[in-house]
């Protein structure tokens, strides 16, 4: 089951990778994978969150049409999206990276911008954006 929270005002800016790496840590030791989106405004404040759960340690189904939806809803114009990797490895996969594109490329069809996706795994992350992947 898919959760989503939405805030009645803006807790928190996420304008750096630390920051968001703060907001997706609970994540980050699960022993099956979970994906997260933050939904942000022009100013990257905060609007909601939508954590996606999986049954499986090695893959998670992302519901693209319902990521677009969100945004669409909350009016965000920016997403920031992490998943975790239980085995330990923090670096993206190829199943990641094709997700992440077309995420990016949806999103980017009714004008949100894809932010970064970060892989979190224990203490290590891996951001999309910094590595080069979006």
């Amino acid at each position: 089951m898919n959760a989503i929270s939405t805030f009645s005002a803006p807790l928190r800016t996420i304008d750096a990778e630390a920051t968001a790496r703060a907001l997706f840590a609970g994540i980050a030791n699960l022993a099956n994978e979970v994906a997260m989106f933050a939904y942000l405004d022009p100013e990257w404040r905060l609007l909601a969150l939508r954590t996606v759960p999986s049954d499986r340690v090695d893959s998670i189904d992302v519901p693209v049409r319902t990521i677009v939806g969100d945004a669409l809803a909350f009016d965000a114009a920016g997403v920031v999206m992490a998943h975790n990797h239980p085995g330990g490895d923090p670096n993206p996969s190829e199943a990641d990276r094709v997700l992440t594109r077309k995420i990016a490329r949806a999103l980017d069809g009714v004008g949100v911008r894809l932010i970064d996706h970060l892989v979190l795994a224990g203490a290590e992350t891996t951001s999309f954006r910094r590595s080069g992947l979006l």
